[in-house]
């Protein structure tokens, strides 16, 4: 099954390093790339995408507050966090916030897991 996903790094050159993981597992996802907040919750009202992958150190908004801002547009929407800073403050952070950590720099071993689960269908809650 196709999936959307949304790449959101002020690096150019972190985006494409995403980028290239994703392909190598998912080619035939579709894909939308922002380079800051504003962009990224503008592509999460027009193109709903199912999977969000976040920078955690951006000007303006951290990933962690644009984690809770994608969920609030988009409450179905699996989110990561991927950050250099690998402190335990900021992965409890990651997942208070609803997301998944993901390690820079980030390998497809990381992100396969990560999107093996993202990618399966939610269980509703009984």
């Amino acid at each position: 099954m196709t999936r959307k996903v949304l790449i959101v790094d002020d690096s150019k050159l972190a985006r494409m390093a995403v980028i290239k993981a994703l392909d190598s597992l998912h080619p035939d996802w579709t894909r939308f790339e922002a380079s800051d907040a504003a962009t990224a919750l503008a592509l999460v009202q027009r193109e709903a995408p199912d999977i969000a992958l976040l920078d955690f150190n951006m000007p303006g908004m951290d990933g962690l507050v644009l984690a809770a801002e994608v969920r609030e547009l988009n409450p179905g929407i699996r989110v990561a966090v991927i950050s250099a800073n690998h402190q335990a403050e900021v992965i409890e952070r990651a997942r208070a916030a609803g997301a998944a950590f993901l390690p820079k720099p980030l390998t497809a071993v990381a992100l396969r897991a990560f999107l093996g689960d993202a990618a399966a269908p939610r269980q509703e809650a009984r």
